[in-house]
């Protein structure tokens, strides 16, 4: 399988040696979904960068995110268990590495999941799906980074 993005910049007269350009840009996906981009204003200073687009730290915790929710849907919807929601307020932390490089080092997932009516798996069951959602999600599989999950269990009622 072979996924693709598109990306364009144009520096449109700017001035450039000086690094004093912007740093916004698009991400473009098949279906023709376009998703305004640029760097993180805490790598680049604001006006080069734009705090209301996406920047690639962002779509990191996004995509390990997304992917985790996914195989976990996948997999609950196998065991018969039926989600009404599913919340991830997921975090990245990005620091220096053990070798002294900027990197994100942990992920941390926080998903808030809500069955539907009184059926819920246990929490011994939950934390089996999310095990196995961890291992079959393609982009924590793709990450030397850690990637902690922390469910928060509360029934309805």
């Amino acid at each position: 399988m072979q996924f693709e993005a598109r990306l364009e910049w144009q520096r449109n007269g700017q001035p450039f040696l000086d690094h004093k350009y912007s740093r916004a840009h698009e991400w473009s996906f098949d279906g023709g979904l376009h998703v305004p981009a640029s760097s993180s204003p805490a790598s680049v200073p604001l006006p080069m960068s734009v705090a209301d687009n996406v920047d690639p730290e962002e779509a990191l915790v996004a995509a390990a995110a997304s992917c985790h929710m996914l195989f976990f849907l996948s997999i609950a919807a196998r065991r018969g268990h039926v989600v009404e929601s599913y919340v991830d307020n997921a975090v990245g932390l990005l620091e220096k590495d053990g070798n002294g490089r900027m990197a994100m080092t942990n992920i941390t997932l926080r998903p808030e999941i809500v069955f539907a009516g009184g059926g819920w798996p246990g929490e011994e069951e939950i934390a089996a799906i999310h095990h196995e959602a961890h291992d079959k999600c393609y982009i924590a599989n793709s990450l030397k980074t850690e990637i902690t999950i922390e469910p928060s269990i509360e029934p309805e009622g």
